[in-house]
């Protein structure tokens, strides 16, 4: 595909707000007719553009409000070990993110639990299947910020 134009933003600016929005409101949302619009994301989907469409669920009625950020460091760097861990977190569905750093710590993880218990079964796995230098969690107090939406304005830059 090529370089994304206004109406590709507008197109992945309405799908980020709502995915599932008619097709015959997002067209008007974007200034497109029907067909043209769906000829757009099909391509947006096709080109990767649109991983895929999910609905965001509310955790809090879901038992699982409490959000842990878990900092981890490691006396370990190799690509086994990484593999390792790796493995390790991605069947533990309380972990959500999970991303290798640079800075102070190795890798931060996103936990989604109902409550401090949770947690603790949730450590007591992760640390069962790997050695870890060093955790520390965290327990958010407040959410002030969430989003999935990813800023647009740097796709029409490049």
């Amino acid at each position: 595909m090529a370089k994304l134009d206004a109406f590709d933003l507008r197109i992945l600016a309405r799908l980020q707000e709502d995915a599932s929005l008619p097709l015959a409101e997002l067209a008007e949302a974007v200034g497109l007719s029907s067909s043209p619009c769906w000829r757009r994301v099909q391509k947006l989907e096709e080109s990767g553009y649109i991983k895929r469409r999910v609905a965001l669920l509310d955790r809090e009625k879901l038992k699982a409000g409490v959000t842990v950020f878990i900092a981890v460091k490691t006396a370990r760097h190799s690509m086994e070990w990484l593999e390792r861990f790796h493995a390790a977190v991605q069947d533990l569905p309380e972990i959500v993110d999970f991303y290798r750093m640079s800075g102070e710590i190795d890798y931060l993880l996103k936990a989604c639990v109902c409550d401090i218990a949770a947690y603790d079964a949730l450590y007591k796995k992760l640390i069962s299947r790997i050695d870890l230098n060093d955790v520390t969690s965290m327990f958010a107090m407040e959410e002030l910020k969430s989003t999935s939406a990813i800023p647009l304005g740097f796709a029409g830059e490049r």
